[in-house]
């Protein structure tokens, strides 16, 4: 299994500060490895205290599903197959801003939380961390 090296996480920590940057938005992100351990994180001055442990929890549940946590959310909602999925391992989140990450081959090596304002902007930001890995 190959897993995110520390390079990467850095760079795709660096890419998702520039992105919230541009949107003027202050942001907690999270890197996590290919066993969901966390390996890099960041709290822009004046991120909202308790978005820290919903950025953690987006990565984890990101490399937990190999999916977007939004497409989980998805599935999560009454009636639907995750139906209460978030009670399981620990607390989960199922809204947008968690994504795997691949590297060039395409093997998951981690996944990317991130939150701090709407969930859009929270995937955005997380796609610009995700967009990073090579």
């Amino acid at each position: 299994m190959s897993d995110i090296t520390l390079e990467q996480a850095r760079n795709a920590v660096t890419a998702a500060i520039e992105k919230t940057k541009e949107i003027g938005a202050k942001m907690d992100i999270a890197i996590v490895d290919a066993g969901a351990n966390l390996k890099a994180f960041a709290r822009m001055d004046g991120a909202w205290l308790g978005s820290i442990d919903i950025a953690i929890k987006k990565a984890k549940t990101a490399r937990f599903f190999d999916m977007n946590t939004g497409a989980i959310g998805e599935l999560s909602q009454p009636g639907g197959s995750l139906y209460n999925i978030e009670h399981s391992n620990g607390g989960l989140i199922t809204f947008p801003g968690g994504i795997p990450l691949k590297n060039a081959s395409g093997e998951i090596i981690g996944a990317i939380g991130v939150s701090g304002d709407t969930v859009e902007k929270d995937h955005a930001v997380a796609e610009a961390g995700a967009g990073s890995i090579k």
